[in-house]
């Protein structure tokens, strides 16, 4: 059985049940065989995603300045309830 749940982040994880058939485990392991369109329109996004800088510093930067401002409101108690949640440890 495969279970999709979203993430905070928006990404899709799928969990597959230990109690699954062999053949559907074997199935999930198996690489996907791309079709060459698909391949072809992903193969830039691909390359442009491989280059671009694991942290943005500007960003970062802008980010800083703005809270040191109060310009940003944070709230650390939602904060700390999506991470909680995030985490799987929601109350």
């Amino acid at each position: 059985m495969r279970i999709s749940t979203g993430s905070p982040d928006g990404m899709a994880v799928q969990r597959v049940a230990e109690s699954a058939p062999a053949e559907a485990a074997e199935a999930v392991a198996a690489p996907a065989v791309q079709a060459p369109l698909q391949s072809a329109v992903m193969q830039p996004a691909l390359q442009a995603m491989r280059e671009m800088p694991e942290i943005d510093q500007e960003k970062v930067d802008q980010l800083r300045d703005a809270l040191a401002k109060g310009e940003l409101p944070f709230d650390p108690a939602k904060l700390a309830g999506l991470i909680q949640r995030f985490h799987g440890s929601e109350k």
